[in-house]
């Protein structure tokens, strides 16, 4: 079951990061969240180390959230994610500390989005 899950993480958060358009837009959209994330993947179904690719990629989409409706939105992208793979939650949570970042929120599929600024 477990490795059902981890295939259906890797399948939708590749095919999110496929249908993005290139480059960004003016507001930020759950295609760029989920693609700037992609390289986290392993990292999140298995453990390990976390690749530089995926620190770059949350690095990245820090910089593209600048305003608070961005971060609301990619807050509510990776709380539809969260909720769809709950048992990933917690590795997810870690690769802000192991990269050296801070995020204005937690990954959770309770969080409130509305109170991002």
């Amino acid at each position: 079951m477990a490795g059902s899950s981890a295939s259906m993480v890797v399948a939708l958060v590749l095919a999110m990061a496929l249908l993005a358009p290139p480059g960004r837009a003016d507001a930020i959209t759950c295609s760029d969240v989920y693609g700037d994330l992609l390289p986290c993947v392993a990292y999140v179904q298995a453990g390990g180390s976390v690749a530089p690719q995926c620190c770059s990629g949350l690095r990245s989409l820090l910089a593209a959230a600048r305003t608070a409706d961005d971060r609301r939105t990619a807050c509510r992208c990776l709380k539809t994610i969260s909720a769809r793979f709950p048992g990933y939650v917690s590795r997810a949570n870690t690769i802000p500390g192991k990269c050296g970042v801070s995020i204005p929120y937690k990954f959770s599929p309770s969080i409130d989005c509305s109170k991002i600024n």
